[in-house]
């Protein structure tokens, strides 16, 4: 029997590399265990001022007096949310950059746009759920309909003479009204806007029939008077309209919401998504996060790293369909 001999200097090569795995392994927990030790950036994918950007610093606010380090939003809005997620994608995996994993980029987007500069399933690493916002449809005084019953009987007795606005097509907003004529079987105009608040002001003045708007904003329209809430897009009703219905009671199955969630760019380590995640679920869990959820007409929505995968995952399956119903395609 013969004995391989190496040189020295190529055993300390091969110590070396066995070593190195297991210590950068260790360097990973050890960096884990000690996240955050410095300011975090979350990337909001949407302008300042806005529902995901109101419900964003509720939720960092809280975190930055869990953790005791600041969580510091960044808003990079663009092209429907996908500049920010462009940018929490292209970040690196330390922790220090998270950011808003919204229905718009996350499950309308990749059946929306031609092409992107990301992949929703591949480029990011899902970390929590953080709320579920519905939109609320609204309907000028002006027409002849009190309740869903009345307006689908009415667009039915004259196809296309009726419209609804959206804040711009392929957005929940859009998508609600899209799903409620096929849905319904019945024939609305779509006009859509570069954003609500033009979109509510043709609403106001009569130039545009009705429109399925975030619930904050459609709520301040009932209180002044000029509109009618007929149905909230949730599979419940919302308890900051408890009197207003749910769609789903006249369309069995009717379910379109906002929704948003923390992630970061892929390889994020397992040990500081677990410990995210958990944070989060304290912080969504505090009464003060819990009222000013509501406050904005949202519900704290937290799920476990699995079930947020998992979730993401099936809305964009299952908004592929209506996206294409719709018809909205941006190349």
């Amino acid at each position: 029997m013969k004995t391989l001999m190496l040189p020295r200097r190529r055993v300390l090569a091969l110590s070396g590399s066995a070593l190195t795995a297991p210590m950068i392994a260790s360097g990973i927990a050890r960096a884990a265990n000690g996240w955050p030790d410095r300011p975090v950036k979350y990337i909001n994918s949407f302008p300042a001022g806005g529902p995901t950007d109101v419900l964003s610093r509720i939720v960092c606010q809280k975190l930055s007096e869990i953790t005791g380090q600041q969580f510091i939003v960044d808003n990079r809005g663009g092209s429907g949310g996908n500049v920010g997620a462009d940018a929490i994608a292209k970040s690196p995996p330390d922790g220090y950059t998270i950011g808003l994993m919204s229905v718009a980029s996350h499950a309308i987007a990749p059946s929306l746009y031609a092409k992107l500069p990301f992949s929703a399933d591949k480029d990011f690493t899902p970390v929590a759920m953080l709320w579920s916002l519905p939109n609320l449809l609204i309907v000028r005084k002006g027409v002849p309909a009190a309740t869903i019953p009345e307006l689908i009987a009415l667009a039915k007795a004259s196809p296309g003479k009726y419209s609804y606005a959206s804040s711009g097509s392929g957005t929940t907003v859009h998508l609600s009204g899209a799903l409620f004529c096929s849905m319904a079987k019945i024939e609305l105009l779509h006009v859509p806007y570069r954003g609500s608040a033009p979109a509510t002001q043709d609403l106001l003045a009569g130039q545009v029939d009705m429109i399925f708007d975030n619930i904050p904003g459609s709520l301040a329209q009932i209180a002044g008077g000029k509109v009618n809430g007929l149905a909230v897009t949730s599979l419940e009703r919302s308890p900051k309209a408890p009197d207003v219905p749910a769609m789903t009671e006249f369309l069995p199955g009717f379910d379109i919401n906002s929704w948003g969630g923390i992630c970061g760019p892929a390889g994020l380590p397992t040990d500081m998504v677990e410990k995210l995640n958990a944070l989060t679920k304290e912080a969504l869990e505090s009464d003060d996060v819990k009222n000013a959820y509501l406050k904005n007409g949202a519900t704290p929505f937290w799920k476990n790293v699995a079930d947020t995968v998992a979730y993401r995952r099936a809305e964009e399956t299952r908004f592929g369909p209506i996206v294409k119903a719709s018809g909205a395609r941006v190349d």
